[in-house]
């Protein structure tokens, strides 16, 4: 489920823009007044990979502003997911990383939250916000989040770190090495999360993503795939 207007998880998965008639736009303003109420199943699309998708698009963007005029605008998703997913034995929910009504939707939804972080500096800020945000849910809404799993990543190998201003940049930033930064990040988000698992850089990440496949599927036997696949087992676990 792609709730993020930049359609990340849509395009990863290989559907582009245009390919669908529908998208969790619908899904969303089918629950605001004076617009058609539109079905889970009218929306769920097939992918190469053999995963079910409910796509986005960056229509969603239109959609926040009208959510605020829905009572109960806070469990639209978990609403839908308990009367129209119960085929599925596990939905996951991309949500954008900022705050506003479709993060508090897919969080009020989620049984389990994971969050992923990158290795540099400002992740550090990064998991604070998070804190912040499942607390005011609590406050608010009356839901407690149960913060799961922090992932943290690796975006690229020291040797091919970019040079000249942009490198002075990231040294400025304290961006300049990962596994520098990897402690105070990983010690961070221990205190927030139940468990933190760190995902070794890849070549073949984004490699997949531009063929629009998951890395299970792309590349099995790559280090990223075999941490996935770790954590998608201990996933598999969860009730």
């Amino acid at each position: 489920m792609d709730s993020d207007p930049q359609a990340n998880a849509t395009s990863g998965l290989g559907v582009g823009p245009g390919s669908y008639q529908k998208s969790i736009y619908d899904l969303f303003m089918g629950r605001v007044d004076d617009f058609p109420q539109v079905g889970l199943k009218e929306v769920v699309v097939q992918t190469d990979s053999g995963i079910d998708l409910l796509p986005s698009s960056l229509d969603l963007v239109g959609a926040e502003p009208f959510l605020y005029s829905v009572e109960e605008r806070a469990t639209i998703l978990r609403d839908i997911l308990a009367k129209e997913a119960t085929d599925y034995d596990l939905v996951l929910i991309d949500t954008p990383p900022s705050m506003g009504q479709l993060v508090i939707n897919g969080m009020v939804a989620a049984d389990h939250v994971v969050v992923t972080l990158d290795s540099g500096f400002f992740a550090l800020g990064g998991v604070a916000t998070m804190k912040a945000i499942f607390g005011d849910i609590q406050e608010h809404i009356g839901v407690k989040i149960r913060a799961e799993m922090a992932l943290i990543t690796s975006r690229s190998p020291p040797e091919e770190r970019p040079k000249g201003f942009l490198s002075w940049m990231k040294r400025r930033f304290a961006q300049e090495h990962d596994e520098e930064n990897r402690d105070p990040v990983e010690a961070e988000a221990a205190r927030t999360f139940l468990r933190v698992e760190k995902i070794p850089f890849s070549r073949e990440v984004p490699e997949a993503q531009k063929h629009g496949l998951p890395i299970s599927h792309y590349a099995p036997e790559c280090q990223a795939a075999a941490a996935y696949r770790e954590i998608a087992a201990f996933v598999g676990e969860w009730d």
